[in-house]
């Protein structure tokens, strides 16, 4: 009887300390190297390559857990209406992603993108069910079918998290403007994205 063995504990950590390097390299900078990431965790180029065949296979690794990883912190967001319940998806993506914002854009909009997107079609499906009801009600533009609209939805959001990466934004500005834009978006006027905002408790800073 052939049984696996589990990896060393090591092993284990010094993977673990590569995937944890990436996420801080990464966020600083989208093209680090191989070098810069193995030199943060403390570890030689060549104890990479015994976890990580090529830079792209880290990647990967590390842009689908973090897509899961969002997805699943979303599978509680929920509200009867489908407004608020699209700016509590961008409240609540904003602070899943605050301390990775440049990774976050790129593994959506980055060369792997394709990758990541089974790991985040859950997230996509909530936002397109809170368009589709809150166009069915009335609350939301109509002159864009739904399903452009929803994409349209984390283009924004995506929007706000470059912009707040790039600009060096505040944390609680940087949040009040994911929900912005997603309000606006989908119809909602300035003056009406503010008093969603503002007239919900758990929307407030820090909504975490």
């Amino acid at each position: 009887m052939t049984t696996t063995r589990a990896p060393r504990r090591d092993a284990a950590e010094n993977r673990d300390a590569l995937l944890a390097a990436a996420r801080v390299e990464l966020n600083l900078d989208a093209d680090a190297s191989l070098e810069a990431i193995a030199t943060r965790a403390g570890l030689s180029r060549r104890s990479v390559y015994g976890h990580f065949a090529t830079r792209d296979e880290l990647l990967r690794e590390l842009l689908t857990s973090g897509a899961t990883r969002v997805s699943h912190a979303m599978a509680g967001v929920d509200h009867p209406d489908p407004t608020i319940r699209l700016a509590l998806i961008a409240s609540r993506l904003w602070f899943e992603v605050d301390d990775i914002r440049v990774m976050a854009v790129f593994a959506v909009r980055g060369p792997l993108k394709t990758h990541t997107a089974a790991a985040l079609q859950p997230l996509r499906d909530r936002v397109l069910a809170a368009v589709v009801d809150g166009v069915a009600l009335g609350e939301l533009r109509t002159d864009i079918p739904a399903g452009r609209l929803a994409r349209l939805v984390e283009d924004s959001a995506l929007s706000a998290l470059a912009a707040s990466s790039r600009d060096n934004i505040a944390a609680p500005e940087a949040h009040r403007l994911a929900m912005l834009l997603v309000l606006s978006t989908v119809g909602l006027s300035a003056t009406e994205a503010a008093a969603v905002i503002d007239g919900t408790p758990e929307l407030a800073w820090p909504a975490r």
